[in-house]
């Protein structure tokens, strides 16, 4: 139930007080209202459905109401009702199909996490090789990277024999790393030439193995270049895709969610008195909101229409002589009067939603947390692979308070250079509602009420005329 706490978060008034029962005043949870009225209807056999939607359709077209949102729609049955057995039934589908999606969501974030690590991999690994092949300030130490990495892992570092490591301890060519780590031809094709202009101080064989040291180094370099430039191409591509399919999951699960919110049963209503267990017996509660007015009108005339069915069995023998139910049908309707504008009318549904759909808003923080905690990578390479992302736009930061004889003057300037529509903004954020608004607003309040009082007692007043009560 809505506390006097939840309205006042979103600037409304106390809660009603009312008489719900004999000499039993208690707060219903609901703003109060320019007027209410309130009725039951009990009936045997009568259909449910009829009280509802008579209302609905007057309202719709003798009532000029173009605008009814539908605020609550919940239903509680008893446990060995038929319809509890069927409702169930679906809902067991539902879930089986969320714990499936909801699976393959888990997994493919985890994924996520790899595909971004291997591009800052391949970042960093290409990052080498570019400024190896450009005339930067870092080339050498980019190419001596290069060639420790190529000694580590294609020669095994020391442990080969045949490694520059290795030879330089084995054969005793103890300056073939220093030449080779020295060496810096750019092509395969000038290997020979830079080596051989060292041939006066070194011999033919330490000359021999460097060429061949070199001359691989360089091969291996021009080509895993190559190859990392596709991979990272065809891993970026993959990531986009993959955040794709993990949007797709999360568009197919939504409406999976609602419809499991939908379809759970109101447990505050499985307590009450009103449902047995062994009875063949359900409450429903539906809640309806009409608006009227034009879209320039600040104060809307609105109608709160609340309803709570109840079919209550009665046992007793049909022509076969076999004992069933009966059912006797009983619908309560609370008619609330309301003079709102937009804002209320939105804030309105913020009180009633505000425990709706929890479990849709723990997955996608959930998933968003995930996202974010990958930082501006993420982001960064989307972008680069074509996704398009909305900026985000910074409000204009007040200036602080200065007290001089040049403040003004340099808070003119500063308004020359500012946008039109940012000193807009602020000033309509500056802005204050003044005295005869507000009593124009007060007017048109009380014209509202007015007209929607004569609104909403024709509409009881017709129907208890239509279902044979007593009315004057």
């Amino acid at each position: 139930m809505v506390t006097d706490g939840d309205l006042r978060k979103y600037g409304f008034e106390e809660s009603e007080i009312s008489e719900e029962f004999r000499q039993s005043k208690i707060k219903t949870g609901y703003p109060k209202p320019a007027r209410r009225y309130r009725l039951h209807y009990e009936g045997y056999n009568i259909s449910i459905e009829e009280p509802y939607f008579w209302t609905l359709h007057y309202l719709r077209y003798y009532g000029g109401f173009s605008r009814i949102d539908k605020i609550t729609d919940v239903f509680a049955a008893a446990e060995n009702s038929a319809f509890f057995g069927a409702s169930q039934q679906r809902l067991g589908l539902q879930q089986d199909k969320v714990s499936q999606f909801l699976a393959t969501i888990g997994k493919m974030v985890r994924e996520l996490f790899q595909l971004v690590r291997e591009m800052r991999i391949l970042d960093e690994r290409l990052s080498y090789y570019v400024d190896s092949f450009t005339a930067s300030q870092s080339s050498e130490s980019a190419e001596i990277t290069l060639k420790g990495i190529w000694v580590d892992l294609v020669e095994q570092g020391a442990k080969n024999p045949a490694s520059v490591y290795g030879m330089a301890r084995e054969v005793q060519f103890t300056t073939l790393p220093d030449l080779f780590f020295s060496t810096h031809p750019k092509k395969q094709e000038d290997v020979d030439l830079v080596v051989e202009k060292e041939r006066g101080q070194f011999n033919r064989k330490v000359r021999e193995v460097l060429k061949r040291k070199l001359r691989a180094f360089l091969a291996w370099k021009e080509h895993t270049f190559e190859e990392l430039k596709n991979r990272r191409v065809f891993t970026l591509k993959y990531l986009r895709q993959h955040f794709e399919i993990i949007r797709m999951y999360m568009t197919w699960v939504k409406p999976y969610l609602k419809n499991i919110q939908r379809m759970q049963l109101d447990q505050t209503k499985n307590d009450t008195a009103d449902l047995i267990v062994a009875f063949e017996s359900s409450m429903i509660e539906v809640e309806i909101l009409a608006v009227k007015g034009k879209d320039d009108d600040k104060i809307k005339q609105c109608i709160l229409m609340h309803y709570l069915f109840r079919t209550r069995p009665e046992m007793s023998y049909s022509q076969e002589y076999q004992r069933g139910p009966l059912h006797l049908g009983r619908v309560e309707i609370d008619f609330r009067a309301y003079a709102w504008t937009d804002k209320e009318i939105e804030n309105y549904k913020k009180v009633k939603e505000n425990e709706d759909f929890q479990l849709l808003g723990v997955i996608d923080g959930s998933v968003k947390a995930a996202l974010e905690s990958l930082g501006d990578e993420l982001m960064r390479y989307l972008k680069e692979a074509g996704e398009e992302f909305e900026e985000k736009k910074e409000l204009p930061k007040p200036h602080p308070k200065q007290h001089g004889p040049f403040t003004s003057v340099f808070a003119g300037f500063a308004e020359l250079f500012t946008s039109f529509s940012a000193r807009s903004e602020v000033k309509q954020a500056k802005k204050k509602i003044s005295q005869t608004e507000i009593m124009k607003l007060a007017i048109a309040r009380q014209k509202a009420e007015e007209s929607i009082n004569k609104v909403m007692w024709n509409t009881y007043h017709h129907f208890k005329k239509q279902h044979g009560m007593l009315n004057w």
